[in-house]
């Protein structure tokens, strides 16, 4: 192995966070080579996505309540999803073999001790999906959370685990001749929801800044509204469907564009009106993303066959970590940030 790895000593370069912060949390440094373990593949990483949770785990899950926050290690190193080219593969793994392409959100929602803002990583073969030849592989990293969370969200929920987000299980709604608003259109699992929304049929209008109109619509928007120049709240009605990428406490205000009968899904917590929810008919729903190997392997056929795509906002080095994390926060994001690893 070439650059700063070496089978010798055992070390790889990696990010990792020793105590929560801000970007400057992020240090690239050494770190321990992952060990291969039962049902697993080593991958060397080429690239990796930048999701939320990478910037909520740095920060020390400070929005989600108490009893949600996981307890962890330091030092640990951050992100789920990567695309690279197999290593090795455990001896119990028959669908890999060294030397494939590959993609994946390792893990998510549990927690390991090896993860994406690596130059390796091990991980479950069941993560992973065969990176197909069409996309790159700064494509192929910036799709797993964002599509696999549009996916299970719209099309297939993929799983049967507990809802840790509510009681009931979620359901996607049929979409074939819908009429979907989908909030925050631009960003990572926005982009991906108007695609999606569009290839199941639906008419879709997106919300975003006036900057990424004509973007939205060489998606396949139907409509679109600049939340800068007018509420959407205020000017869509008669919708079967929301999907609210941004949610948090606001989400409500969807409540009042939507047909009884109606649902709206928020991607994020904080929804509260559940009452008036009822009282219009409304079905409010959301999950947890969870990785799901078979169905990236759908969203890449998808990918390659150019039925959806992916935009990149902006690729930065492994060892810039922080300024992505950087670029993050300031906001505006067209499409989702990328980390590459030197080969």
């Amino acid at each position: 192995m070439e650059n700063n790895v070496s089978n010798n000593t055992g070390t790889m370069k990696a990010v990792r966070i020793h105590e929560f912060g801000g970007p400057a949390a992020l240090r690239y440094e050494d770190a321990p080579l992952p060990v291969l373990k039962t049902g697993e593949l080593l991958v060397r990483v080429h690239a990796v996505g930048i999701n939320p949770p990478d910037w909520y785990l740095r920060e020390g899950y400070k929005s989600l309540p108490p009893e949600w926050r996981p307890s962890i290690p330091m030092p640990v190193i951050p992100g789920t999803d990567l695309s690279g080219i197999v290593e090795a593969v455990a001896p119990d793994v028959t669908d890999f073999s060294i030397g494939d392409e590959v993609f994946s959100m390792v893990r998510f929602p549990s927690f390991g001790d090896s993860a994406a803002y690596a130059e390796y990583v091990a991980a479950p073969a069941q993560d992973f999906a065969h990176k197909p030849a069409g996309i790159d592989h700064i494509q192929a990293a910036a799709a797993p959370m964002a599509a696999l969370t549009a996916w299970q969200f719209l099309i297939e929920l993929g799983h049967d685990v507990q809802n840790p987000l509510q009681a009931e299980r979620h359901h996607p709604v049929p979409l074939n001749g819908k009429r979907i608003l989908v909030n925050g259109a631009a960003g990572g699992v926005g982009h991906f929801a108007v695609q999606l929304a569009r290839w199941k049929g639906a008419h879709v209008i997106a919300v975003a800044s006036g900057k990424h109109e004509a973007f939205l619509r060489a998606l396949g928007a139907d409509e679109f509204i600049d939340y800068t120049k007018q509420a959407p709240e205020d000017v869509a009605r008669d919708l079967d469907l929301v999907i609210d990428t941004l949610g948090g406490p606001t989400t409500g205000r969807f409540l009042r564009t939507l047909k009884r009968g109606g649902a709206l899904f928020p991607v994020f917590l904080g929804f509260s009106d559940g009452e008036e929810a009822a009282k219009r008919g409304i079905t409010v729903s959301m999950t947890q993303v969870r990785s799901n190997g078979p169905q990236l392997a759908t969203i890449g056929q998808l990918l390659a066959d150019g039925t959806i795509r992916v935009a990149i906002d902006s690729t930065f080095p492994l060892a810039d970590a922080q300024k992505a994390h950087e670029r993050a926060a300031h906001g505006h994001i067209q499409g989702k940030i990328v980390l590459t690893v030197d080969k």
